[in-house]
């Protein structure tokens, strides 16, 4: 039996040696180079805070699949150093959609073919978006953010950081319902809204919050950096005072 232990020792070392070679290789993210291998972005075009070179006048750069799938602008949108999210930045004076404010670094939710608007009903089935996500900075001056939406011509609720504070908006209502009193810039969480029968439910962190109800025909999900701040109320007026998440899962459904 003594000869045997010393035997049975190295085996048992040589195994568990293996075993954490294993997980170590298996925990050693791949590579990647475009956002659309991190997300899943069928369903969704980006809108991004940077003139448009093929469009007439200044006007934000959209890019659809299947362009998308090869698609990406650092810093405005890319995967992180470690491929488990992407990174949404918008500067304060960035180009602006049409009758917007602000600029943005964001996805509009597309139909199942990636290139045809999405357009639902809030009172015909039941349409679900889940964004885990951090908000990792925010404009000087006015340190606002939207990061996450239901739109359908007007923001009808939206997750928003104003300096600590997290609020869950209800149509101009921008302080509704206070979800984090406390939030600390890069700190992970769920946003989640389900909308069906005539209302949206708001979820934080798997947590229902509030239920707003609502009717409308035409909506859509949004997910990104929305900074809420531009050169008229926020300084330097360059690229280096923005707004940024990073979206480390998303899912959209609609049954």
């Amino acid at each position: 039996m003594r000869g045997i232990r010393p035997l049975a020792l190295m085996s048992a070392i040589a195994a568990s040696a293996a075993l954490l070679t294993a997980g170590a290789a298996t925990a050693v993210p791949a590579a990647c180079t475009y956002p659309a291998e991190v997300l899943d972005l069928t369903r969704w075009k980006v809108q991004l805070p940077v003139d448009d070179p093929n469009q007439s006048g200044t006007q934000v750069l959209q890019v659809t699949r299947p362009r998308l799938n090869t698609y990406v602008l650092s810093p405005w949108f890319k995967p992180t150093s470690s491929c488990n999210g992407v990174q949404f930045r918008a500067a304060v004076n960035g180009v602006k959609t049409p009758n917007t404010t602000y600029a943005r670094s964001e996805l509009r939710e597309m139909q199942a073919n990636g290139t045809t608007e999405a357009k639902w009903s809030s009172d015909s089935g039941t349409h679900t978006l889940v964004i885990d996500q951090a908000i990792n900075r925010l404009p000087n001056t006015k340190p606002h953010l939207i990061a996450g939406q239901i739109h359908d011509g007007d923001d009808r609720s939206t997750f928003r950081l104003d300096g600590k504070a997290l609020y869950i908006t209800r149509d101009n209502d921008t302080r509704y319902k206070l979800v984090n009193s406390n939030y600390v810039l890069g700190t992970r969480f769920q946003a989640k809204f389900v909308v069906s029968n005539g209302s949206i439910k708001a979820y934080y962190n798997g947590v229902l919050q509030t239920t707003i109800p609502v009717s409308f025909t035409t909506g859509y999900f949004k997910a990104g950096a929305y900074t809420l701040a531009n050169c008229d109320n926020s300084s330097p007026c360059n690229t280096g005072n923005y707004g940024q998440t990073t979206i480390y899962g998303l899912s959209v459904s609609h049954s």
